[in-house]
């Protein structure tokens, strides 16, 4: 056996010890921050860093290969890949993924819960404005932290054009199935250098979706962003309609490593030009009081590439923005961290990893107390205001599981410890 060999193996043997219990009212967090990577002066990157990408020969971006890589429409659940719902299984074995029911929605939106109080911890419905202790609802004092949802889309290019523009990057919370559908779009924002984060493949009501469909909603869009950006694998998903709950958080956060972002202050620009919709001077206003108000906490603004006017919402908005003087960053970027899972940025050396095969980390102590302003965390006040609202992988040989020898060892020995490591601490 080759002295890396053992040294890989006697580090996975090292991470399965580093686990430790936490309060029940909060996700566990054996993927710590959703990071599947040790930092980058770690003995363990000599095995991994091989330039820019991972390594591996995926399809190019927009080609007939690459099309043919993902579903073409909703994610079909007897088609998933294998290693998705073994992971599923375990953590749901090991009892890290709530028993809650599938919400039912009524008028406005709004789910229910068979009784189920949706403000209880057990439940904790973002819809509701209740907050898990793991969510991002806030940004950093003095940031104006910047996302859009739902591209890329015809609107998104001007959009991308303004930001390179302005020397300015921003985090787009893609939905995937946009991303198959425009991907010239999404190149563009990939050669910007901006940041990619997930909206789920068909921006559903995620409550409303079995364990095996969110596998589905979730994992594709990590599988397309991963294939197409050289293995970068997303750290952040944003729900469609603001609606997530605490089985919906542990599914993202245990299977896939991704941490639950939600807003603060909501411009409703995806109601643009709808009958009783916004308006340009309506969010225009909005906006003035947002931007010259307070800096504490700062700001995590909900805005989309939906149209042509919410782009102009947006531009329209920008010199007011460096007027008061905010700290603009990229979302993924505002905590100075990295803003993938497993590479700092999309220029970056990757580490090799898997969709949906996380590894074990050390695990981060809960709270105890109110979190500091800027925090990850979130913040005990009052919620803020505006608030909202057929291609089988089973034999693993598709382009996101093509991995060089070592990296494959250690993804299946890191899946074996992952599972034992939950039943431990169950």
């Amino acid at each position: 056996m080759s002295s890396r060999l053992i040294t890989a193996l006697l580090l996975a043997g090292t991470l399965a010890h580093s686990t430790t219990a936490h309060d029940s009212h909060t996700l566990n967090r054996r993927v710590s921050n959703g990071t599947w990577y040790q930092p980058d002066d770690h003995p363990a990157h000599a095995l991994f860093k091989r330039g820019n990408t991972d390594g591996i020969a995926y399809a190019p971006v927009g080609s007939p290969e690459w099309l043919a890589g993902y579903p073409n429409g909703p994610a079909d659940v007897t088609q998933l890949p294998k290693v998705w719902l073994d992971a599923l299984q375990a953590a749901e074995t090991a009892g890290k993924i709530p028993k809650i029911p599938v919400s039912t929605m009524i008028a406005g939106g709004e789910p229910t819960y068979e009784g189920l109080d949706p403000n209880k911890p057990e439940v904790c419905s973002t819809t509701y404005q209740c907050r898990s202790s793991n969510d991002i609802w806030d940004a950093p004092d003095g940031m104006l932290a910047l996302s859009f949802d739902d591209g890329p889309l015809p609107p998104s290019p001007v959009l991308y054009d303004f930001l390179k523009s302005n020397n300015v990057h921003a985090t787009h919370f893609y939905i995937g199935s946009n991303i198959l559908a425009y991907p010239d779009a999404f190149m563009q924002a990939l050669n910007n250098e901006d940041d990619m984060a997930v909206h789920t493949w068909t921006h559903p009501y995620m409550t409303t979706k079995t364990n095996e469909e969110l596998l589905g909603e979730f994992g594709w869009t990590m599988e397309i962003i991963h294939n197409s950006t050289g293995g970068r694998l997303p750290k952040y998903w944003r729900p469609p309609y603001g609606d997530s709950d605490m089985r919906v958080r542990a599914i993202a956060k245990e299977i896939f490593g991704l941490t639950t972002v939600i807003w603060n202050q909501d411009t409703d620009d995806w109601s643009l030009n709808e009958a009783g919709g916004t308006t340009l001077d309506k969010i225009a206003t909005l906006m003035q009081k947002w931007l010259t108000g307070p800096k504490s906490p700062g700001l995590v603004i909900l805005e989309h590439e939906l149209m042509p006017d919410s782009v102009k919402s947006f531009i329209d908005a920008f010199p007011l923005m460096k007027q008061n003087g905010w700290n603009m960053v990229s979302l993924a970027k505002m905590d100075g961290l990295a803003a993938y899972q497993n590479a700092d940025s999309i220029t970056s050396p990757v580490t090799p990893g898997k969709v949906g095969v996380p590894m074990i980390m050390p695990a981060a102590s809960s709270a105890s107390s109110s979190p500091k302003s800027g925090a990850h965390q979130t913040a005990t006040s009052s919620p803020p205001s505006g608030s909202s609202s057929d291609h089988s992988h089973a034999n693993q040989k598709g382009a996101g599981y093509r991995m060089g020898p070592i990296s494959t060892v250690l993804s299946g020995l890191v899946a074996i410890l992952a599972a034992a490591a939950g039943s431990i601490l169950a």
